[in-house]
């Protein structure tokens, strides 16, 4: 009896943590502000434009907490995107000033309860594992005394020359079926091909970009490719749902590449919402996907250092 007990409350803080991402993503969402794109560039953040990363191992973050640490970013004024856990700063040589406040990010695990193990044995069929979220604190570089130098240089941003020219020797190099022409654009699962109309048609240049980038992680997603589930027609909730990765792969991408994300489909929020509403595990597989989908993308770049590592080190562990 204790024991049945002991697993509900702990299933139920694991549930705990999953609604209290979401509900922070839905009310970010309710007022109109997509979490995956910040204001970057303006008085009102202080960090430059990056993906957030460890300030121990260099090591990017990903899915979900890419999220949470730039809301934390915004939030406080922190003026970069660098993050560690107490140990880390400890094992620097630095420490982390006395009253400053962590910032809470996840990982994801899984766990087989016994009734399952049970049920496998007398079945001879295999155990089905639970995903379950759990907690680390990290510090933002900008919370620590005595950091060595290296380690709290802030990155400059990649020269603006760069940018364009990077995308389209990425995207030719994805391989992907990518066709320019018409007045919209669109991925079409069923023949694997990208269209997007000519960059002349966008008022400004970056945002051919950015449209190539949510098309192109769309396309990511083919079963020659990672294999999401690409089948939902327009306004149904998975329709939706590859939306909401398409999105926040463009997010990643971008971050990566030195452009300011841009909420693309603004119009799909009440759909982001109805969503996340239902399932509060929605943004965390959404963000997930979304880092594979930019992952992937990213490993076409010549240079190999700016595709994310989302292997965390030490005392954390692998992104949710």
């Amino acid at each position: 009896m204790f024991r049945k007990n002991h697993s509900a409350r702990a299933g139920s803080g694991r549930a705990s943590l999953y609604d209290d991402i979401t509900d922070k993503i839905i009310a970010e969402l309710e007022a109109g502000r997509a979490p995956w794109v910040q204001p970057w560039g303006s008085a009102a953040a202080k960090a430059p434009l990056a993906m957030p990363r460890n300030a121990a191992t260099g090591r990017h973050y990903s899915g979900i907490n890419v999220l949470i640490l730039w809301g934390a970013v915004i939030q406080h004024g922190f003026p970069g995107q660098s993050w560690l856990t107490f140990r880390q700063a400890l094992s620097l040589g630095s420490n982390v000033r006395k009253g400053e406040h962590g910032t809470t990010v996840v990982y994801a695990d899984r766990f087989t309860p016994e009734d399952e193990k049970r049920r496998a044995r007398e079945t001879g069929e295999d155990a089905a594992a639970i995903p379950f979220l759990k907690r680390f604190t990290v510090f933002n570089a900008a919370q620590c005394d005595g950091l060595p130098d290296n380690i709290a240089a802030i990155a400059p941003p990649p020269p603006p020359g760069l940018i364009e020219p990077r995308v389209e020797a990425l995207i030719e190099a994805t391989g992907i079926d990518f066709r320019i022409g018409g007045d919209r654009a669109f991925y079409v699962s069923a023949h694997d091909y990208v269209q997007v109309p000519p960059p002349q048609a966008y008022f400004e240049p970056i945002n051919w970009h950015r449209t190539a980038l949510h098309e192109l992680g769309h396309a990511s997603g083919h079963a020659s490719r990672l294999g999401r589930d690409l089948t939902g027609g327009f306004g149904t909730k998975k329709y939706a749902f590859e939306e909401l990765v398409a999105e926040i792969n463009a997010a990643f991408c971008c971050a990566s590449l030195g452009i300011a994300p841009t909420v693309r489909h603004a119009d799909y929020i009440g759909a982001w919402l109805e969503v996340l509403r239902e399932d509060n595990r929605a943004i965390v597989r959404a963000a997930s996907q979304a880092s594979k989908a930019a992952d992937w993308l990213l490993g076409f770049l010549p240079d190999a250092d700016l595709g994310p590592d989302d292997t965390m080190a030490g005392d954390e562990r692998q992104a949710a």
